[in-house]
């Protein structure tokens, strides 16, 4: 073997040892990363414990099953109850002789509220006096006619002819009377005019149907007025109505009487019956329209004002804590739980909210102590402890 050959071969051993090691530095074993958690950023404290001070202001609850009612809330509007309004208008032509009350003037049922000087009613008096006199003649002679009959004195056809004139005669009576009667007057006033009691000129009376407020006045003293001419306007508010839309989905929910809450801006809640739910929907939005009767006594509620409606959808019971026992942390939503050794920080999903409970669908057993007063100071502790820990930064 000679010399050069030797020398050849070493160097491409050489060549391969340097092109081998080369080749384990390419492929050395990197370590895994470790995949992010979604709760990465989250403090990972397994248990907090709390300084004195904060405990005395901790309370728990046991998770259980709760109902938790879906509530809907819509925008509503506080309207006059159509009952409770009258508008007060004159059914004949006069003028206004006296007015006993004025806008603002709280009035009762059948309080007077104007006297019109009306020759029509002079006329419609006289000839309610005419026409009971002859109504009374005739009735008169009808009775007299019936007894000759009887005795075979008069034939039956006189009869006949009696008992219509008496029965034409009080037709026109009633006719004169219920006209009267539609005025204002009432029978006692009549039945005084038929015994000869003086009339006090023919002034025609106009009395408040509804005992309310006086909202409307148009009308001054001298004024002349014409039949249909609105004079007042009173309403009765210790009553209201409360109307609202809601979505045809959610509307077929719910039923006549069921109970709503009225929340007005800067005012006590106030509960109430739903009394009315539009069989047709509105065209354009496609809503229902719903109306509520609100007692309204102690004048709280003011027509025209906007509130907000609640009504309750009840469900099955559930899962459920307080939500005031829900807290966030770094976009986490939990609880704090009590151990025996201090407080777990607990990631919880969360479902329905209504009525001041939350449902909990992953996260908690039903048993477990849960704060529900006192969280802001335990998360305050957990946030303390993160950044401590070094794991905040």
């Amino acid at each position: 073997m000679s010399i050069k050959w030797i020398a050849a071969t070493a160097c491409v051993l050489a060549l391969g040892l340097l092109v081998g090691a080369c080749g384990d530095r390419g492929t050395e074993p990197t370590t895994p990363q470790s995949k992010a958690s979604p709760q990465a950023g989250v403090p990972r404290s397994s248990v907090i414990q709390a300084p004195a001070s904060v405990r005395d202001r901790l309370r728990t609850e046991k998770a259980a099953a709760h109902e938790v009612p879906e509530v809907v809330t819509a925008p509503g509007e506080v309207s006059l109850d159509l009952k409770q309004v009258a508008k007060i208008t004159s059914r004949l032509e006069g003028q206004v002789q006296s007015i006993q009350v004025q806008l603002g003037d709280r009035v009762r049922r059948d309080q007077p509220l104007l006297a019109i000087e009306s020759m029509r009613l002079d006329e419609l008096v006289q000839e309610y006096l005419v026409t009971k006199a002859q109504a009374d003649v005739a009735e008169s002679g009808y009775k007299r006619t019936k007894k000759l009959w009887a005795d075979q004195i008069v034939t039956e056809r006189r009869l006949v002819e009696e008992r219509g004139r008496s029965i034409e005669a009080q037709a026109r009576h009633q006719h004169v009377r219920e006209k009267l009667l539609n005025m204002g007057m009432t029978g006692e006033e009549l039945h005084q005019m038929e015994h000869g009691s003086h009339q006090e000129g023919h002034r025609y009376t106009l009395k408040s149907p509804i005992a309310g407020t006086v909202v409307a006045q148009n009308v001054v003293l001298g004024q002349g007025v014409m039949p249909g001419n609105e004079l007042f306007e009173i309403v009765d508010t210790s009553r209201v109505w409360v109307f609202a839309n809601l979505p045809i989905e959610q509307a077929r929910k719910f039923k006549e009487g069921d109970v709503g809450t009225i929340l007005p801006r800067g005012g006590e809640p106030v509960t109430a019956p739903l009394t009315y739910l539009a069989p047709v929907a509105d065209e354009t939005t496609r809503t229902i329209r719903v109306r509520f009767e609100v007692e309204n006594r102690q004048q709280h509620l003011k027509p025209h004002e906007y509130v907000e409606v609640q009504l309750v959808i009840g469900s099955a019971p559930v899962l459920a804590v307080p939500v005031s026992a829900l807290t966030m942390v770094e976009n986490v939503r939990a609880v704090f739980v009590q151990r025996e050794t201090g407080y777990v920080f607990v990631p919880v999903e969360v479902g329905r909210e209504g009525g001041g409970w939350a449902e909990v669908r992953k996260g908690l057993t039903a048993g477990e102590l849960v704060v529900v007063d006192g969280v802001f100071d335990l998360k305050n502790v957990l946030l303390k402890e993160h950044i401590g820990s070094g794991e905040g930064g």
